[in-house]
């Protein structure tokens, strides 16, 4: 397995992690258990930070909490100077209890509700992603009920199909995200903003997708953009402060995956903004992008305790972990790959091939199909690398599994952030109605 961030093999064999020996951690916190290089996540959070800074350009990078969303990450990101894009009214409380500063919160989502723009809106947060017609109307609506404006970026799809899952590419015409350059929606919106006095329109957001390894798709997504918005200049007299052009840059999972450096990112980026838009714009708009596999994916380890397994001679070896699917979806949702070593014996050799199963009754709860590890028996801690991004997310309570818990690490030091669920309050939100529950006997009287 690659060792990412801070990660280290100890003098006993066992994989630290922040300084922090990972069998201690399962001792003090039990599996499975998600975690979270703190120093890693920092380092990345700075590396888009310098990168903006040799551009020249005014900027903003904005955390896509929807990978990883705690309080302690909404703090972490909030000391890191970046803002943070929320999806959900629960990704707005977990930010807004995290005393998160709400001018530096932008909302996205394809459907959001009134009580979520209601909710946005008493919070003052700094922009809303509009998304499709209907929510601008929503929106104008609600903003004049409280006699206030918001600030708005319109999301538009440029017809970019980036290289990656088809259900995680956002940027081509077929999508349910946006309003299409193409087609005229795009425009139709521009002016309907213009028009709703309780908006103010910012910009353009754009998104082609996630897990994204080359700068093309982002320098044709900013020629189409610019292009449109020459378009709106010449033809409505409007200009846009602000450009946004999301993230989806790619990490390395395993051999297979090449990312390219922050920095040549960000500077492909800002470069075509640079290129496209100097010919109609005397002053650059602001660019905002939103990382977040690429801030907490590689930051994450998961660790498992290994239980029982099954040899199928000459087919293969089942070895099965206390957690799967529920923990970490990703591998039955895309057909995610991953890597893992022997945690409490990292230093021994790899001498069989095994599959990794986890314990949902699904045949699909598969890890990892075929690594190679030493000789595994039962009470192994196994280590899944590059779990920090929508795995904690995406977790469920299938089988009634309880979530597992959440720690960060960093110079020695490990610290709870998210408990580990307890079997109370797997069923805290179960009501049996009057007429099911059970009744007590009645005791007849003899006479």
């Amino acid at each position: 397995m690659y060792l990412h961030g801070t990660s280290t093999i100890n003098a006993q064999g066992h994989l630290e992690i922040g300084g922090c020996d990972t069998v201690d951690l399962r001792n003090q916190y039990e599996t499975p258990l998600y975690v979270m290089d703190e120093a890693l996540i920092r380092q990345r959070a700075r590396e888009y930070i310098e990168a903006f800074k040799k551009s020249g350009l005014s900027f903003q990078v904005a955390y896509a909490s929807k990978a990883f969303c705690t309080m302690a990450m909404c703090r972490l990101v909030e000391e890191e100077g970046l803002s943070l894009d929320v999806v959900s009214e629960g990704e707005l409380y977990t930010a807004l209890q995290a005393d998160f500063p709400p001018e530096r919160i932008h909302f996205h989502g394809n459907n959001k509700t009134p009580e979520e723009l209601q909710m946005a809106i008493s919070a003052q947060i700094g922009c809303f992603v509009v998304d499709n017609f209907d929510e601008l109307h929503l929106l104008n609506a609600i903003a004049a009920e409280n006699k206030t404006q918001v600030n708005i970026l319109l999301r538009v799809t440029p017809g970019v199909e980036a290289h990656t899952h088809e259900y995680i590419s956002t940027g081509q015409t077929d999508s349910k995200f946006g309003f299409d350059i193409s087609n005229g929606s795009a425009y139709e919106a521009v002016q309907l903003a213009l028009d709703k006095p309780n908006l103010v329109l910012l910009g353009l957001h754009s998104h082609i997708g996630s897990q994204i390894f080359e700068v093309d798709g982002f320098q044709v997504a900013a020629e189409r953009v610019s292009a449109f918005a020459v378009q709106v200049k010449h033809e409505l007299g409007a200009t846009f402060r602000v450009i946004n052009l999301g993230g989806g840059f790619g990490i390395r999972y395993t051999d297979e995956d090449a990312p390219l450096e922050v920095s040549e990112y960000i500077t492909a980026i800002t470069d075509a903004v640079k290129k496209h838009f100097t010919r109609v714009y005397q002053t650059l708009p602001e660019i905002w992008v939103e990382p977040g596999r690429s801030l907490v994916g590689d930051a994450g380890t998961t660790l498992y305790t290994i239980g029982t397994s099954k040899d199928i001679p000459g087919v293969r070896k089942y070895v099965s972990v206390d957690g799967g699917m529920t923990d970490n979806p990703r591998p039955a949702l895309y057909d995610s790959k991953y890597e893992a070593l022997l945690a409490n014996r990292a230093l021994e050799e790899a001498e069989e091939t095994v599959s990794i199963a986890g314990k949902c009754c699904e045949s699909g709860d598969m890890l990892i199909w075929d690594t190679k590890l030493p000789h595994v028996v039962s009470g192994d801690l196994l280590a899944v690398a590059c779990t920090g991004a929508y795995n904690y997310s995406m977790a469920s309570n299938y089988n009634r599994i309880r979530r597992p818990a959440v720690v960060f690490v960093k110079d020695g030091r490990s610290d709870l952030v998210v408990k580990r669920e307890t079997l109370p309050d797997i069923v805290a939100n179960d009501l049996i109605p009057q007429r099911i529950q059970k009744q007590p006997f009645a005791l007849e009287r003899n006479s």
